[in-house]
């Protein structure tokens, strides 16, 4: 027979259990509604937000081909949206009132013009890539120009347009230093808007010759290489420079972007594109 005693302490023994299955499950049930305030407070942190990036024209397939998609894919709040041209264009826009949030050229002397003009701050230009300069022909065509030292002899030769394109301003230092560029004909020489336009004027045959980034020459099967500029031609090799601009919408996550590029994984994408690290 089970005594009273037993009883007793034995209902007082379930009480206690009891009390603590409840209080374990009313605990759980609190820390599972601050766990979902947090993540709902850090998803709030984290509002949407889009930022534009104004990028040199021979950056467009590296960006929209696999950075971007990368960037978007690790910080899903950051809408990043391009607008690629002539990085003279882009400077003149940026001055004329375009909200740009980052700006990456094709070379120091826009960057450095828009951080004199205020626009940039010069520690936040990080000179970032570096390209080379070639000279193609289209793909299977023939052509009496063998390199850079006979491209007079071409009828036509597209470059960029010096006024404000780096690439044709690096392709008028280089040929006035190899002493061709007064002796090519202006009638020969096609003026393109932005590199890309060049690299499908010879793509399309065009121009029989041009002067473009080795980076454009490889994104293509139209255009064969004929010649790459020796080192020590240009005064300064070919930089592309990136920086945050001051009246950004959204520095934080511009800020987040530039820090991307620069990672790791950013270069591997430069790097299959032709570029190399400054």
């Amino acid at each position: 027979m089970i005594s009273k005693v037993f009883l007793k302490t034995h209902g007082r023994l379930t009480a206690l259990v009891l009390a603590l299955v409840f209080a374990v499950i009313g605990g759980a049930a609190l820390f599972a509604k601050g766990s979902g305030e947090a993540k709902k407070a850090v998803e709030q942190q984290n509002e949407p937000v889009t930022i534009l990036v104004a990028a040199a024209a021979s950056l467009k397939n590296a960006y929209d081909g696999e950075l971007i998609p990368q960037f978007q894919a690790k910080y899903p709040w950051i809408t990043v949206s391009g607008t690629y041209d002539s990085s003279g264009k882009l400077q003149t826009q940026i001055e004329n009132g375009l909200e740009a949030d980052v700006f990456m050229s094709a070379a120091v002397r826009q960057m450095d013009e828009l951080v004199g003009k205020g626009y940039i701050d010069q520690a936040a230009v990080d000179y970032l890539l570096q390209n080379k300069l070639v000279l193609i022909k289209p793909a299977g065509a023939a052509t009496t120009v063998t390199g850079f030292a006979d491209i007079t002899k071409a009828k036509i030769v597209a470059i960029g347009d010096p006024k404000s394109v780096p690439a044709g301003q690096y392709a008028e230092e280089a040929l006035k230093k190899l002493g061709l560029w007064d002796k090519l004909p202006e009638a020969s020489k096609s003026l393109g808007t932005n590199v890309t336009e060049v690299l499908n004027w010879v793509g399309s045959g065009s121009a029989e010759v041009g002067i473009v980034y080795a980076t454009d020459a490889a994104s293509t099967d139209k255009v064969t290489v004929i010649e790459t500029l020796g080192d020590g031609i240009l005064s300064a090799p070919v930089i592309y420079p990136i920086a945050t601009l001051k009246n950004a919408s959204h520095p934080e996550a511009a800020k987040i972007f530039v820090d991307f590029l620069g990672s790791d994984a950013g270069l591997a994408v430069f790097r299959k594109y032709g570029f190399s690290k400054n």
